[in-house]
């Protein structure tokens, strides 16, 4: 398989912008009409994420070693979508025709079979780690919601009690649907460390234009199901017995999975009496966005943590102003430390750019690449499916 043949023909694809999902969808539809049903009626955000979907793929084709976990993750997740192995099929030979009409002459049979293997690896990962959970876990889980507590105007935090024990890790996300809009999905990451009781913290911020999260915060009562996918995500977990410092760096509701790790640290600081050095930025736009200020503020008597909440928009807050990754970085050195970075896309990329910037190691910056604001629908090969963490 030639990784850079890949790379240079799915550059040229791209050049046809949004004909090539269009195409792809439309090939897709006309040849498996049945698979409509499984996509939403605007199909406009689905484009969007096909597209970089295929691109994160193809940037990963050549070290998939380093990426089967989250492939794998990936399969077991689409169980939450009825897909089987004979949808991989039907979306491999639309994927294949689509290159085919767009690349001309550049799709030579060669081209032609080194795609087909690239993406029969991921699909055939895929469809076995969802074979392989059908024997542990179900597709999906049925939540119970037992609370919801209006933080802030567009800032809810929920309390849910899935129907079965779901195991997970600080740092992982799970895909949460909702009865008022059925079949669209929004990742969310817990914000608790697992719990003997099993239940959930989920923090929420409404995404202007966002259904499932407006309805979340807004409409969501005690007493309802709402549907989780199963746990995924590798990059904002630590190993267990990780000792090396920390730096976490949150945007808004992006500070759900690293609250989860400081959990899980100061249970451990108070079985045990270790824990690693954490310093978290917490960045929103107005004071009163900083939901969990008054819990942060009273963890700092840990003698392994320190706080600084961060405000952008309101030039009378007393404390940090400016945009957290900033703050987070101006004349400060995080040599050795590992960071943590959550928020919206654009938070993200100002704020890992300024890690490495300040000449922290890459390896060293984590961070969720798969991290968008926008609502979710099988993609199928969806290397990159994910919603906000914030």
């Amino acid at each position: 398989m030639d990784t850079d043949a890949l790379k240079h023909t799915w550059a040229l694809a791209e050049k046809a912008g949004d004909e090539v999902p269009l195409w792809f969808y439309g090939h897709l539809f006309l040849e498996h009409p049945e698979l409509r049903e499984m996509f939403p009626v605007s199909m406009a955000t689905q484009r969007d994420r096909l597209v970089s979907a295929l691109g994160r793929i193809v940037s990963d084709v050549d070290r998939l070693d380093e990426v089967t976990g989250f492939i794998q993750q990936l399969g077991r997740d689409h169980r939450r979508f009825q897909v089987v192995a004979d949808h991989y099929g039907a979306v491999g030979a639309s994927l294949l025709a689509t290159l085919e009409h767009f690349l001309g002459a550049e799709w030579t049979p060669q081209v032609a079979a080194d795609w087909a293997a690239a993406y029969g690896v991921i699909a055939t990962a895929m469809v076995q780690a969802a074979e392989e959970s059908e024997d542990y876990q179900p597709a999906s889980w049925d939540g119970e919601v037992l609370s919801v507590d209006r933080r802030t105007l567009d800032v809810a935090v929920l309390q849910v009690r899935p129907s079965q024990r779901m195991e997970y890790v600080a740092g992982q996300s799970v895909a949460v649907e909702i009865p008022q809009h059925p079949r669209l999905w929004r990742y969310l990451s817990p914000a608790n460390a697992p719990r003997r009781n099993g239940t959930l913290e989920l923090h929420v911020q409404r995404v202007p234009g966002g259904q499932v999260s407006a309805a979340l915060v807004k409409s969501v009562k005690p007493g309802q199901t709402l549907r989780l996918g199963a746990p995924i995500g590798e990059t904002l977990t630590l190993p267990v017995d990780n000792e090396r410092p920390l730096l976490m760096i949150a945007g808004s509701t992006g500070l759900a999975p690293l609250r989860a790790h400081l959990e899980r640290i100061d249970h451990e600081w108070q079985r045990s009496g270790t824990a690693p050095q954490v310093h978290l930025f917490h960045g929103v736009r107005h004071p009163w966005n900083l939901y969990e200020h008054e819990l942060l503020t009273q963890l700092t008597a840990r003698p392994w943590f320190d706080y600084t909440p961060v405000v952008s928009d309101d030039p009378t807050f007393p404390g940090s102003r400016g945009l957290v990754g900033e703050v987070a970085t101006d004349g400060r050195d995080w040599q050795g430390r590992i960071a943590l970075v959550c928020g919206s896309p654009e938070m993200v990329d100002h704020t890992v750019g300024r890690l490495e910037a300040l000449g922290l190691p890459t390896v060293d910056i984590r961070y969720e690449q798969f991290a968008t604001a926008k609502e979710q629908r099988p993609t199928f090969p969806d290397i990159n499916e994910s919603g906000d963490q914030s």
